[in-house]
Order: structure tokens, then sequence, then C-alpha cells
């Protein structure tokens, strides 16, 4: 997971250097946007693009994940932990009992095993994120949804 980290942060410095129409293109096509995830895991529109695959080798998921404004995943968790990279817009991140976080551009989470937590786009910006999931210990474990009143807090 540690070489899958370098080589997206190395990416994403690399794309730092470009020129502002370079830049601008890399924004937005980076990575593909992925198609509109359908299950109920999720509050609002959101669109998932796996990249590399489940990665076996490694036991790793890597997804490009966007969110609508307004959007975001049901409290949850992961048993072998997550690294969120934000590639874009304005997000929130928060873990069970502790404020929500704003997370910008150039922000990295590192969410530890087993931690309820959940995270998607503030109300008025999209959001993408790069999502790196140990998936070793076993899949996420999908909770409750995340309520209107935890969303605004």
């Amino acid at each position: 997971m540690k070489q899958i980290v370098t080589l997206l942060l190395s990416i994403l410095i690399v794309s730092s250097c470009c020129s502002k129409s370079t830049l601008e293109r890399a924004r937005t096509n980076i990575f593909p946007k992925g198609g509109k995830v359908t299950n109920n895991n999720f509050t609002g529109n959101v669109w998932l693009q796996m990249l590399g695959q489940e990665e076996q080798t490694l036991n790793t998921g890597v997804g490009n994940v966007t969110f609508e404004p307004g959007a975001r995943t049901k409290w949850h968790l992961h048993p072998g932990g997550q690294i969120i990279l934000v590639t874009d817009g304005i997000g929130y991140y928060q873990e069970k009992g502790q404020p929500k976080k704003i997370l910008h551009k150039g922000d990295v989470i590192k969410c530890p095993a087993n931690v309820e937590h959940w995270h998607g786009a503030s109300e008025n910006s999209y959001f993408v994120q790069i999502a790196v999931t140990d998936n070793k210990k076993g899949s996420v474990e999908w909770l409750q949804p995340v309520t209107e009143e935890e969303y605004h807090k």
C-alpha cells in the first residue's frame, strides 16, 4: 500500500509543475470519473472508478470517487484502515465522536483500522478523492446513514 500511495503522491506533485492550461486539463481528466454508484451505501450521487481494479497482489483497493454537492457515504469502517487523498473540491470527513473536518485539494486523511467514519462533499462543492484501502483484513463494514443533523453540524 505504501508503494501505491507514493506513486499517487508523485503524480500529484508532478502535476503541480505544469502550465495552467495543462494543470486545468489534469484537474478534470487525471483519472476517469467512472460509473454512477447504485447501491444504498451513499446519500446523493456518487461516481466510482477503480484504479488497477481490486489489486490482488497487494490486497489493496484504490478508487477515484467523485461526490456531487451534498453527497456522502454512510458511517462505515475498514478493518485494514483507509487513506483518503483529496484531489479536488471541498469535502468533509468525520470520525465517530470527533468534530467534522473540512477537506481541500491536497489534504491527506489517514483513517485507522476499525474506526467508524464518513466522508463526502460539502453542501456547495463537488468533492473528488482517491481512496486507498488495505483489504487484507476484510471488506468495508457499512453502518447507518449520516443524518442531516450530523452532516450539517
